[in-house]
């Protein structure tokens, strides 16, 4: 009984290794490095920005942020009550902060582009 024991013990480790080799590929794989502003890469724990988590990250970029306008407008076409439900729910003074800034910055990055 001491054989089978220590036999599936040793199974059991060598199984437990394949597990952590195969997670620490798939992490490597699913989760490359981040660039910098340098151009250089950064290890994704050693990031220290806002935001952290790559949804937000995806979420917060033009086009995250093109598709959340996008399904809002799909919501407030198929189902009105429901998306103003939701619109009163957002806090709106940083909803009208966000808005203003992106329309200052496209404005500058239009006057810029004309060469005024």
């Amino acid at each position: 009984m001491s054989q089978s024991t220590d036999r599936d013990e040793e199974a059991r480790a060598q199984i437990l290794g394949r597990l952590a080799a195969s997670r620490e590929e798939l992490r490597r794989l699913l989760d490359p490095p981040h660039k910098d502003l340098n151009g250089g890469s950064v290890p994704a724990d050693e990031t220290r920005g806002f935001p952290r988590s790559r949804t937000m990250q995806m979420l917060m970029s033009s086009r995250g942020l093109t598709t959340l306008g996008a399904t809002a407008a799909g919501l407030l076409i198929a189902r009105p009550a429901l998306a103003l439900r939701l619109i009163r729910m957002l806090p709106a003074s940083a909803f009208a902060r966000i808005l203003l800034v992106r329309g200052l910055s496209a404005f500058r990055a239009n006057k810029n582009n004309r060469g005024d």
